[in-house]
């Protein structure tokens, strides 16, 4: 193996082994939109029950997302979160019971996050978010399980290229790479996706349910993760797409040479 198409090889891999703990990171964290809203007063009993009903396992769309406006929501791909005054009510779904804790004078403030389930990942989103007589919408629908699915799909082509990439280091050759490189390709193409997804589907969303007055959104450092990932999905698919290439052509050329 040349030189040239070794260092391609290498420089593919470290790309490729970046772009997948960056992918990884992107789909465990819960930053991918955060909202900054003005510091709520614990002592209302609106925003008590707000808080009642995030963690709610009959949480709607509205409801949810009305708290993340109001309480500097953070939202990930599996979870959203809160962070709400320590001095308020919690509210356990299991035990239908509610649990009040008394600190008066402290300004502390804790984080409560709330998973989404599988079939809330598959649930279908509402014309109206809230209203389930509006009608379904299909586009921000089929956004959100894109989103969801998308960079699962990304992480598994990567691992699956890790493997034909292994294969080709035994084999002590870069025709396997080819392989490699398409696979990186098309997960490069499906972070892009799902990149894609998460801004039409919160830009729709912000034009049914309007930002409150003093909230302002903005996308997150898992989001930026994401995007990172994908560029450097795609050199690393151009590194091993080009060192496998290249490197048949002159050994084609070379034996040509030595026939003739």
């Amino acid at each position: 193996m040349d030189n040239r198409f070794a260092t391609a090889f290498v420089i593919a891999c470290v790309l490729s082994l970046i772009s997948t703990i960056y992918m990884a990171a992107s789909i465990g964290t819960d930053f991918w939109y955060e909202y900054r809203s003005p510091v709520q007063e614990n002592s209302s009993d609106l925003n008590k029950s707000i808080w009642t009903d995030f963690v709610s396992d009959e949480a709607d769309e509205k409801t949810y997302n009305d708290a993340l406006f109001r309480f500097n929501g953070t939202m990930g791909l599996w979870r959203r979160c809160i962070t709400i005054p320590q001095n308020t009510y919690w509210y356990s779904p299991p035990e239908r019971t509610v649990i009040v804790i008394h600190v008066p004078e402290s300004f502390d403030v804790v984080t409560k996050c709330m998973s989404f389930t599988l079939n809330d990942q598959f649930m279908e989103k509402f014309v109206d978010p809230g209203n389930h007589n509006s009608g379904i919408d299909l586009l921000r629908t089929y956004l959100w399980r894109c989103q969801f699915l998308l960079p699962f799909v990304s992480l598994g082509l990567m691992c699956f290229g890790a493997v034909i990439g292994l294969c080709a280091c035994i084999c002590r050759s870069l025709y396997p790479t080819i392989a490699t490189g398409i696979l990186h390709l098309l997960a490069g193409l499906c972070t892009l996706g799902s990149v894609s997804c998460y801004v039409a589907g919160i830009e729709l969303l912000h034009q049914k349910l309007e930002l409150p007055e003093n909230v302002s959104g903005e996308f997150g450092w898992s989001f930026c993760l994401a995007c990172v990932s994908a560029p450097l999905q795609f050199m690393a698919s151009a590194l091993f797409i080009w060192a496998a290439h290249t490197n048949r052509k002159e050994y084609t050329l070379m034996k040509a040479y030595r026939v003739a």
